[in-house]
């Protein structure tokens, strides 16, 4: 016989939303009005199996509880939902919606929403987080749907948390350690005006949707699918699920176990309105990061900093925003600093825009101690890598918009062509720059991000604000990684050149001082001529010296010495190379200028340059030269050692 039965004796305090204990439940909803009670329907009924008033006695402040012993039925065929003075709603701690299963479903726009009263378990078996430091990260952001969506991904559920643990052996392969999901949660894409025979109050009532959010609306056949503008609840987006039954939640703990297994990190985005109360945000960062083991949170929208910063069980998970400014005291190297600072400025210096040096100067050497800092050339908001070389303007007309939405300030440039083009100088100039650009990333301190689909030149047709873009904008086009595989390898190869040299990510900054008494600063700053650096406002052309005794290898040894020539003028500059210590010699290692199918590192077979004293950079280039030390031979060392006394005071 089924029943229910309300347990009155326990006392303990429990989590926000439904916790199942074998056949008993536990209900925790905040409600400021006067009556609250679960509602419990079985899987498919439209009507209320049961409705069970929570006691009022039991309240605590606005927190009302219940706990009840179920019997007789299954509780994984029971879903529920509240009502809170007589109108239905959502639980808003609800850990996996019904009805949201189909992405892009005008139908989902109808009735309220009902939560499963149990999930099945998931077995982490010995799962265990990478913890890699941000020195040593590269990130990788990614839209769930939009990484495989595209029929050439060539994965079996396209658009879903599986397919992108389909793709883990290219993201190794590519050598990135940290996946960012853009907005994994639940948020209601289909996008919706009123109505124009708008449900009578009564009706919004009755199907629980007093503010007439649902019931009432039309859909506008426009799709948000980036996700922001609801805040980020507790459940995983039920229709990036591949499975039949749809548990997201499970393939979503399945994505991260298997990352894990691979030595990758899994960090995803949450977002904020401002709305909710502190402690709301803090207990859904909390679940987030303990429920799904992840690896870090990347805060978006408004939160309380300094709550979420100084919360002694988010100490060792990433926390990635905008800024922290205002935020004291606690340990705060799990902190990072995730803005559009870096990508403005670098893409300024990219296209040669006047008065960049001291820009560039600071960009790639910022490494602050209290909190990292990620740079990145790209973002979801914004032009792709490809349109940034592509596009001098945006061209959002496919939005709907008359082209009036997305920023005007890209810091771009067409190479001398606006979009598509055959001509052969224009293509390799882009190519180049894109060269420039990523070079410029990789070498930077700091963490790098790079966007899905930038390492093989995805573009978004100069649509700079694709929020609503579920198609080939938006989506990653694998056949490109046909064509552009000389560009992918360039990718991979700087990403692996920055992991193997530790002075290009080290775990503090810089400080352009010889503190080690080795004769060298760990960095210096260098114009055409040795040690005298150009900050003129025309000035464009910078060299950068790395010291490698300042960057230890894992074996312990020094790393070498790097000359880092950037040239973003439209004309040729030669540089004075500085001169290594003795025995040392001068080695080509990339330079943007030159063409190969790939790639454009001389790894591991280096060029030595046979001009020991100049380098000369083509017009907008780069190239990196690395300082090698030959010890010096036994036998030198020996005739050296046995020459008389005279002769060597003499010398």
């Amino acid at each position: 016989m089924k029943r229910i039965t309300i347990v009155t004796e326990d006392s303990r305090r429990y989590p926000m939303g439904l916790t199942v204990m074998g056949e008993r439940i536990h209900m925790s909803a905040v409600w400021p009005g006067e009556r609250c009670a679960l509602v419990l329907f079985e899987h498919g009924k439209e009507e209320p199996w049961q409705t069970v008033p929570m006691d009022p006695r039991k309240r605590r402040g606005d927190v009302w509880s219940l706990t009840a012993e179920i019997t007789g039925v299954r509780l994984s065929d029971l879903e529920y939902c509240l009502e809170l003075d007589g109108v239905r709603r959502p639980d808003p701690c609800g850990r996996h919606f019904m009805g949201r299963d189909r992405w892009g479903d005008p139908a989902n726009l109808q009735g309220g929403l009902r939560c499963p009263l149990a999930e099945e378990p998931f077995a982490w078996e010995d799962d265990m987080a990478p913890g890699i430091p941000y020195e040593d990260c590269v990130f990788y952001r990614l839209h769930v749907r939009g990484f495989t969506r595209h029929p050439s991904s060539k994965v079996k559920d396209r658009g879903t948390f599986q397919a992108v643990a389909e793709k883990i052996p290219y993201l190794k392969d590519l050598g990135v350690t940290t996946v960012e999901l853009v907005l994994p949660s639940e948020f209601q894409e289909v996008m919706s005006r009123p109505a124009r025979n708008t449900a009578p109050p009564e009706a919004a009532m009755a199907a629980g949707d007093p503010a007439g959010k649902e019931v009432g609306r039309e859909a506008t056949g426009k799709l948000n699918y980036w996700g922001y503008g609801e805040s980020s609840g507790y459940a995983p987006k039920a229709s990036y699920s591949a499975g039949r039954k749809k548990h997201p939640a499970g393939e979503l703990k399945e994505l991260v176990k298997q990352l894990h297994r691979a030595g990758l990190e899994l960090v995803t985005e949450l977002y904020f309105t401002g709305e909710e109360p502190p402690a709301q945000v803090l207990d859904t960062v909390r679940f987030w990061v303990e429920e799904f083991h992840l690896d870090g949170v990347h805060l978006v929208g408004a939160f309380p900093a300094q709550l979420l910063a100084e919360d002694p069980y988010l100490s060792s998970a990433k926390l990635l925003a905008a800024g922290w400014e205002g935020t004291s005291g606690g340990r705060t190297r799990h902190l990072a600093e995730c803005n559009d600072g870096y990508l403005e400025d670098m893409r300024r210096v990219l296209k040669g825009d006047e008065d960049q040096m001291n820009r560039l100067v600071f960009r790639s050497r910022r490494n602050p101690q209290g909190a990292a800092v990620l740079n990145y050339m790209a973002s979801t908001n914004g032009f792709t890598m490809m349109d940034m070389v592509s596009y001098d303007r945006k061209h959002n007309e496919a939005n709907g918009e008359n082209n009036l939405d997305g920023t005007d300030a890209n810091y771009s440039w067409n190479c001398g062509t606006e979009g598509p083009t055959k001509k052969k100088k224009v293509l390799e100039l882009r190519r180049k720059q894109l060269r420039n650009a990523f070079l410029m990333l990789f070498l930077s301190q700091g963490t790098p991000l790079l966007l899905a689909g930038d390492e093989f030149g995805n573009s978004q047709s100069g649509n700079n604000n694709a929020y609503c873009q579920d198609n080939e904008i938006s989506w990653l086009n694998w056949n490109l990684l046909r064509p552009n595989r000389d560009l992918y390898a360039f990718v991979r190869q700087c990403i692996a050149f920055r992991k193997a040299h530790p002075i290009f990510h080290m775990e503090k900054e810089l400080m352009a001082a010889d503190y080690l008494a080795c004769g060298h600063p760990d960095l210096s700053y260098h114009g055409s001529n040795a040690w005298r650096p150009e900050f003129e406002s025309y000035s464009r052309q910078m060299g950068m010296l790395y010291c490698g005794c300042y960057g230890k290898k894992p074996d312990g040894s020094d790393d070498d010495f790097f000359f880092v020539i950037y040239n973003m003028h439209w004309e040729p500059h030669t540089f004075a190379l500085p001169n290594l210590p003795k025995g040392g010699r001068w080695y080509l290692l990339a330079d943007t200028e030159q063409k190969g199918q790939e790639g454009y590192f001389r790894l591991p077979e280096e060029q030595e340059l046979e001009d020991q004293k100049t380098y000369l950079a083509a017009e907008r280039s780069m190239a990196v030269l690395a300082g090698r030390i030959e010890p010096e031979p036994e036998s030198k060392k020996a005739r050296r050692g046995s020459r008389p006394k005279e002769e060597k005071e003499q010398t």
